[in-house]
């Protein structure tokens, strides 16, 4: 069997390196990084001096819920608890079709995007399993195009739903990559710290990741987040458990947070904030001034700890926007967590490419290196500052070593008073 061609994208520049670069892709996988001009093969895109970047990745998103916001009923209070309730509902209309097609159309939305890797969760308080089912399907559909990770995830509680650790165990069973949890909703703190005792064991056992919903609330007590870090310390999980959204973090007080960094520092834990999603929940029981119910992203940095940004949902009952666009998010993240110094947009950018990497624990499946899957996208964009400033599409997305989606530039043309028609691409003028 002929082995297929060497290919080659040219002319892109890498983060943090001025000159123009060939890089090969051989099998699938990248080869050589040169100089332009001197890359071997057949052409497989032209940046056009664009900026190329790791795929995007999405560390946090519910895609058996996206597409369903208004259905059977829109969240009047925009409250996270009403979003529960409304989904509660909608949950006893699922057929495995309809999340199936949900899902593989917001996957097509993430795709052109340039996001090839993505951690969904996906709820197993139902006892047929019809979503997760419908999504392990999902998952085999993608392979070799998009990777992505399934958290078996309790909407209703562990502990406190019926037959919550059975489900949870089944999901497990089933093939999931990732043991979820929501310890804050359960019934009580006891049940919160039994809920969390018994995602680790499920995890350990059967070898897989964990990635819970911790204290998302605006609650200064509810600080399960320090649960989660202990049990993977002690546990030896460590960087493989992650803390989502811990909105909590925007009400505890400074004594507890300096307390809090040195725990979840020496546990190795990730940290996933939602911004997009959690400024529009926080805060509805506030008068003024209203929390901002957010992760203690610059402080976390900081401090050690890995900290990513996910989209978390996209058009549900629990955030009716969105397109599934990681820069989108890191612009809304920027503002948020107030990471507005040259060297911190840099990190955002970080945070939805390969600080998400982390999360999901890639490894050597991620990254422009010789021999590792040849994954890409590119930007026009002379760096990652650019490409949140400016919003860009990419201009082409690469899945190990197949043009998977193209956007032609499409430029506002502008006739300004007095002068010729132009261009206005919103560049600074140089």
């Amino acid at each position: 069997m002929r082995s297929p061609p060497v290919k080659v994208i040219r002319n892109v520049r890498l983060a943090g390196r001025d000159e123009l670069l060939d890089i090969e892709v051989d099998g699938g996988r990248f080869g050589r990084t040169v100089p332009a001009g001197q890359g071997a093969g057949d052409l497989l895109a032209d940046g056009a001096g664009g900026l190329a970047s790791p795929p995007f990745v999405e560390p946090h998103v519910h895609l058996d819920t996206t597409l369903t916001a208004g259905e059977p009923r829109w969240n009047a209070s925009g409250s996270l608890w009403e979003g529960i309730a409304v989904w509660s509902e909608r949950k006893r209309t699922l057929t495995g079709q309809d999340v199936v097609d949900r899902a593989t159309e917001v996957l097509r939305w993430y795709a052109a995007n340039g996001v090839l890797h993505v951690r969904s969760h996906v709820d197993v308080t139902d006892p047929g399993l019809v979503a997760l089912d419908a999504m392990i399907e999902v998952r085999e559909r993608v392979r070799g195009v998009v990777d992505l990770q399934l958290v078996a995830f309790p909407q209703e509680g562990i502990v406190s739903f019926e037959d919550g650790p059975e489900l949870l165990e089944k999901a497990a069973e089933r093939g999931v990559d990732v043991v979820g949890a929501i310890p804050h909703f359960e019934d009580t703190r006891e049940d919160g710290v039994r809920s969390l005792e018994i995602a680790f064991d499920i995890a350990q056992r059967h070898g897989l990741l964990l990635d819970a919903h911790c204290d998302e609330i605006d609650d200064e007590q509810s600080r399960f987040v320090e649960v989660l870090a202990t049990l993977a310390r002690r546990g030896g999980l460590r960087d493989r458990a992650t803390a989502s959204h811990t909105t909590a973090m925007g009400s505890y007080n400074g004594a507890y947070s300096y307390k809090l960094q040195r725990i979840l520092a020496r546990s190795g834990i990730n940290l996933v904030s939602n911004p997009m999603a959690n400024l529009c929940l926080q805060g509805r029981f506030d008068g003024y001034p209203k929390r901002r119910g957010l992760t203690q992203v610059k402080e976390m940095l900081a401090a050690g700890v890995n900290v990513a940004f996910g989209h978390d949902d996209v058009m549900d009952p629990w955030y009716p926007l969105g397109t599934a666009s990681s820069l989108q998010v890191a612009l809304v993240g920027i503002a948020a967590a107030q990471l507005t110094g040259t060297a911190e947009i840099d990190e955002a950018f970080r945070m939805v490419t390969d600080r998400a990497a982390r999360v999901l624990h890639l490894g050597d499946r991620y990254g422009i290196a010789e021999g590792r899957p040849a994954s890409l996208v590119v930007l026009p964009a002379e760096s990652p500052y650019d490409a949140i400033r400016r919003q860009t599409r990419p201009t082409h997305v690469i899945s190990h070593g197949h043009l998977l989606a193209e956007t032609p530039a499409t430029p506002t043309r502008l006739t300004w008073p007095g002068e010729p028609a132009r261009d206005v691409d919103f560049t600074r003028p140089s």
